[in-house]
This record gives C-alpha cells, structure tokens and sequence, in this order.
C-alpha cells in the first residue's frame, strides 16, 4: 500500500547496522533479511522507536545515542562474586555463559554473564551487554504492514522474520 508510514501497532520490517563507540558492527540485519517487530510495544530502544516513528519503506534513519539513551550506564553493584562451589562442580564455566539467576525481591529471574572465573570464585555480571556503550544506528525502513490480531496479542511478529513457535 502507497504511503504507509511507520506507526503503533504495526509490523515494521528493518534494515540495520550497529556500531559501538569505536564504529566496530556489533549487530546487523541485511536489507533481503530484515528484523520485524511491532512499532509501539517497546521491542526496541524509545530513541529508536521513536526515530522510526511516521517513516516510509525506503526511508533511512541514523542514531547516535549515549548509554543512557542506549541500555544504561554500567552499573557496578550488577557484579557479583559467587563462590565456584555454589556451581555444580562438573560444569564447565566459560566467559561469556548466561545464567539465570532471581535476585532478593526481583519478579522472576534475570540474566547474568560470567566474566572471569577461577577454582575459588565466579564473577557474574547482570548489567545488559551493551550497557555503558555509545550505539550508532543506521536503519533503513524495509517493510510496513498492519500487525494481526494474534501478533498483537503475543507482543511479537510471527511468519517471515518473526518468531514460529505454533
């Protein structure tokens, strides 16, 4: 359909590059491979939304955002010593390995990295990878279409692009 723009609660398909601070890519999705998501329901960062707001397939956006525009400052009461017994002993930890752990008065459990570990002890850090990090974005808009009902209800896009899980 001519002249649809990007607006709530529609299904929005983009092109993007990421780039930290030092221009390296941290993250992509190739214009004939694009990322659907439904506009509106905070999938994405509000500086990015909001960017992408009244756009047209076609249109490009870039985006500087500071952390705090971004994922937050590192913050580091998120990093905590674990003792490596408190591990099953025969797993094998690695830098890098998630772990879901439900801190005091936290709704559910949330994700923590393990950043260096010895036979005494394992760092695991709950601050979001990207926190502390400037993020250029540059988006292209690559689709626009009417979200369904049922992608509405699930918050996500389902079909080409989007999560198959039925």
């Amino acid at each position: 359909m001519m002249g649809e723009t990007v607006k709530d609660q529609k299904a929005v398909g983009i092109s993007y590059t990421l780039k930290n601070g030092e221009g390296e890519t941290i993250d992509m999705a190739p214009l004939d491979d694009p990322m659907w998501f439904i506009q509106g329901l905070g999938s994405l960062l509000p500086a990015v939304e909001s960017a992408l707001d009244g756009k047209a397939i076609g249109d490009s956006v870039t985006l500087a955002l500071s952390p705090e525009e971004g994922y937050g400052v590192r913050d580091e009461k998120m990093v905590m010593e674990v003792p490596r017994e408190a591990f099953p002993k025969d797993l094998k930890i690695e830098v890098g390995m998630p772990f879901m752990i439900e801190a005091e008065g936290d709704v559910g459990a949330s994700p923590w990295i393990a950043r260096t570990f010895d036979d005494e002890k394992v760092s695991l850090d709950g601050n979001h990878p990207l926190a502390g990090i400037p993020l250029n974005f540059e988006i292209t808009v690559a689709g626009i279409r009417d979200a369904e009902a049922e992608e509405l209800a699930h918050g996500h896009v389902h079909g080409p692009g989007g999560h198959h899980h039925h």
